[in-house]
């Protein structure tokens, strides 16, 4: 058994074991969730698209040894972190969003709240502050004590997937089908850079032509968008709606209006496509359903050392004694 394997096997057992819960602070830091609350109304004001930036974080964090913030580690001169992980570098961002609410925490209430906590509670209000449901998190995660680029590379998909390598992805996560597509749907507020479609619109499978599932009219607009010569750090809406958390996603995806493709290949491929149809008709099931995505994601953990950090990006000095390290 492979290395990678085990670790999803590991990933799956301690997920479905992990001791966290609603309300872990409740006794500790009664008011964690509001003042991360407060953080993001704050995001949202200064620049909507931050939102969509931070809720992604807890899929990029989670699928990678767990939701463990091993995903804000900075690098240092014997680690190579995250960061700059192929799916990652020059894609995430807003991550001072995520030190906003740890340095609101720590006044409060030092030493106690943990960074993939913070993820997840943010990630959540990202959903409800742009118009999408809410729910009850469960809190009570600890602080990895180091971070792996090469995991990274490993696991995350780009944006070329198609859905047939999505799905067995997410099985391996013990994701299903349903909770794919739903948590897809997250891509219904944000925005993504050129350089993840110019394949798309210009060499689709090295056919020097465009991929023939975008809509003609689409394909226009994103080629004015992102023509051969642009900076692919431009970015274009990842749907029509990209500061409303809907279901306008899965209508564009119908409409062979998606951005990515790892987006339109939810609606071309069999398997995936009656769950597209299905949340572009009923945005109430697609909520439902990307819920019961978040809540499974946010589950993910592997039985490994942790600490609560003081700063998200670095881990607590080995000599300080701190009282939540373990």
């Amino acid at each position: 058994m492979s290395p990678l394997f085990s670790l999803f096997i590991l990933l799956i057992i301690t997920g479905a074991t992990a001791q966290i819960r609603p309300g872990y602070y409740s006794g500790t830091c009664p008011k964690a969730e509001s003042i991360v609350q407060d953080v993001m109304k704050a995001a949202l004001i200064r620049e909507p698209r931050s939102l969509a930036s931070v809720m992604r974080l807890q899929f990029h964090d989670c699928f990678v040894n767990g939701c463990d913030a091993s995903l804000l580690l900075d690098d240092t001169p014997t680690m190579l972190g995250e960061k700059l992980a192929l799916a990652n570098i020059n894609s995430l961002r807003s991550y001072e969003v995520i030190d906003e609410a740890k340095e609101a925490l720590e006044k409060v209430c030092p030493g106690v709240v943990s960074c993939a906590d913070i993820i997840i509670m943010a990630s959540r209000d990202a959903v409800a502050l742009t118009g999408g449901p809410c729910w009850e998190v469960k809190l009570g995660r600890l602080d990895s004590l180091t971070a792996s680029q090469e995991a990274s590379d490993n696991i995350m998909p780009s944006p070329r997937s198609n859905a047939t390598f999505l799905i067995d992805l997410f099985a391996k996560f013990n994701l299903s089908v349903k909770d794919l597509v739903a948590l897809s749907g997250s891509h219904s507020i944000g925005k993504a850079r050129c350089f993840s479609i110019m394949f798309r619109l210009y060499n689709q499978s090295g056919s020097g032509r465009p991929d023939p599932a975008i809509e003609p009219k689409f394909r226009q607009k994103l080629d004015k968008i992102c023509p051969l010569d642009v900076d692919q750090n431009v970015t274009g809406d990842l749907d029509a709606t990209p500061v409303e958390f809907d279901n306008q996603y899965f209508k564009d995806l119908v409409a062979r209006r998606g951005f990515l493709n790892s987006d339109q290949t939810l609606f071309t491929f069999p398997e995936t496509r009656g769950f597209v149809k299905q949340f572009n008709i009923d945005e109430g099931e697609f909520f439902k359903a990307f819920v019961d995505g978040m809540i499974k994601m946010g589950d993910l953990k592997v039985d490994q050392p942790g600490e609560v950090r003081k700063n998200c990006r670095v881990v607590n000095s080995r000599s300080s004694n701190f009282p939540n390290e373990f």
